[in-house]
């Protein structure tokens, strides 16, 4: 009886600990801004996109247009049980350049700056109408002809 007893607890106690770990928020980390301290090395009037790229590294997004400027981004995601991922924390350092490829501005924004923007890849569609992967190969069966493989 004290065996089973045993076991029964020890069950109830992996239990426990697997609900509570279940209900436990997870946190993910996205992207990369420069510290302060490493952006202190770039100079607003001197620095040019090149020796901004040597010195804190290339960013993970640019501008849309050529001249518009580098954007660093870093994103803190909650991951909590069954519930939608929520941002957290969301930073966003802008160096702007000028004409001639000369910092011109350097700008961090956050959350409480302004709203969320939710940051999305855009992804061109594929002409292939919902047809999954299986559906498109199996699909090519009998549609060969001897003469497609003659030279």
């Amino acid at each position: 009886m004290s065996r089973t007893r045993k076991t029964f607890r020890t069950a109830a106690a992996g239990l426990v600990m697997l609900a509570m770990a279940g209900c436990t928020a997870l946190y993910r980390n996205h992207g990369y801004v420069p510290t302060d301290e490493d952006l202190s090395a770039v100079v607003v009037g001197v620095d040019t996109r090149d020796s901004v790229a040597e010195t804190i590294g290339t960013p993970g997004a640019t501008g849309v247009l050529n001249d518009s400027g580098y954007y660093y981004v870093q994103s803190r995601v909650r991951h909590y049980a069954y519930q939608r991922p929520e941002v957290v924390d969301r930073q966003v350092l802008a160096i702007s350049f000028d004409k001639r490829g000369v910092v011109s501005n350097v700008e961090r924004f956050t959350l409480e700056d302004g709203r969320v923007v939710p940051l999305t890849r855009r992804v061109t569609s594929s002409n292939i109408a919902n047809k999954g992967f299986l559906r498109q190969l199996l699909g090519n069966i009998g549609q060969f002809r001897a003469g497609d493989f003659t030279g």
